[in-house]
C-alpha cells in the first residue's frame, strides 16, 4: 500500500524498491545486543527503499533512528539480520571498492601529504604509489585542492580536510557514494559553501550518491529525494521527491517553495518524535 500527502502540495510517498534501481534495500531488518544487560534490540526494522542510477538520495529522521545503521549495512561493514540489501540486483556481503564511504570526520593520516592520503585507496589495491598519485591528481583538481596537493592535514582548514577526503574516496571511482554527515563538524558558513562545493562535483562526477544528515535544509538542497525514516526501530514512513530545479545557487535557500519542504520534512520527523515518546510511557499521564 502506497501512502500519499499532499499538504502544500508537496508529494509524499512510503519508498518501495522497483526492481530496476542500483540500490534496493527489502524488508531489512538490524537486531543487536544490549552490552550492559544483553537484551536484543531492533534498530532497524522492516525498512524498504530503492535509489536509481544517478540520484542524490538523503535520509533524515529522529536521533537514533538507524540511519548510520543503515548506511554501514549498505557499505558492507555490518550484515543485517533480516531482508536484503541488493546492488545491481546482487546481494551485498562485504566491503567493496564499489562503495566508498565518507564519514564524520576527515580520517586522514597525519603523516601523508594531501595527494598521498587521495591516492591512499588505490594503494590498497595494489596500484603503485606513483600510478595512484597521478590518478588521483583528477580529483584533487575537483574538489578545489590542486594548489594544496603537497600540504598536509595540520596546515588545511576543517572544509580543505573534508573536500580531501571526498577526493580519496571519488578516487577509487566507487558506483555508490555514502556519506555519513560529512560536515556536520563545520561551522554554519564552511558548511553551506561545502554543500555548494558538493553539488558541483557530484554535478560533474554524475555518479549516485546516499546521504546522511540531521540537518534538513542540507538535505532538501543537496537532494532529488529525501527519505524520512521513524524513530527506533527505524522505517521508512516517507519518501518525498524534491521539484527544485538544477543547478541550485545557496539562493533557492530562501525561496518560498524550499521553506515549504523544510516544514513539511520536520512536521514528519516531528512526529516520529512525538510516536516514540508516547510508545516509551511519556503520553500525557507521563508529562
Amino acid at each position: 500500500m502506497v501512502a500519499t500527502h499532499d499538504r502544500r502540495d508537496t508529494h509524499v510517498t512510503t519508498a518501495q524498491p522497483d526492481g530496476s534501481a542500483l540500490l534496493e534495500a527489502r524488508g531489512v531488518r538490524m537486531d543487536y545486543e544490549r552490552r550492559r544487560d544483553g537484551q536484543i534490540v531492533t534498530a532497524i526494522e522492516g525498512l524498504d527503499l530503492s535509489v536509481a542510477e544517478g540520484e542524490f538520495v538523503s535520509i533524515v529522521g529522529p536521533s537514533g533512528c538507524g540511519k548510520t545503521t543503515f548506511l554501514r549495512i549498505v557499505d558492507g561493514q555490518v550484515h543485517a539480520t533480516g531482508g536484503q540489501v541488493l546492488l545491481d540486483g546482487r546481494p551485498i556481503e562485504e566491503v567493496r571498492r564499489d562503495r566508498a564511504m565518507v564519514f564524520q570526520e576527515p580520517l586522514l593520516f597525519p603523516w601523508f601529504s594531501v595527494v598521498r592520503n587521495v591516492a591512499y585507496g588505490l594503494e590498497c589495491q595494489n596500484v603503485p604509489i606513483a600510478e595512484a598519485a597521478r590518478r588521483a591528481e583528477p580529483y584533487i583538481e575537483l574538489v578545489g585542492l590542486a594548489k594544496f596537493k603537497g600540504h598536509y592535514p595540520h596546515e588545511l582548514s576543517g572544509g580543505m580536510q573534508q573536500r580531501a577526503n571526498l577526493a580519496r574516496a571519488l578516487t577509487v571511482n566507487p558506483r555508490l557514494l555514502l556519506m555519513d554527515e560529512p560536515f556536520s563538524a563545520l561551522d554554519a558558513q564552511t558548511r553551506e559553501l561545502m554543500q555548494r562545493e558538493l553539488l558541483r562535483i557530484w554535478e560533474e562526477w554524475k555518479r549516485t550518491v546516499l546521504f546522511v544528515t540531521h540537518q534538513i535544509g542540507e538535505a532538501v538542497y543537496l537532494s532529488d529525494r529525501v527519505i524520512v525514516m521513524s524513530g527506533a526501530p527505524g522505517r521508512v514512513v516517507a519518501d518525498i521527491r524534491l521539484d527544485l530545479p538544477r543547478p541550485r545557487p545557496l539562493e533557492v535557500k530562501r525561496t518560498p517553495r524550499f521553506q515549504e519542504y523544510e516544514d513539511e520534512i520536520w512536521h514528519l520527523i516531528e512526529r516520529q518524535v512525538v510516536i516514540n515518546f508516547e510508545q516509551s510511557g511519556g503520553g500525557e499521564a507521563g508529562l
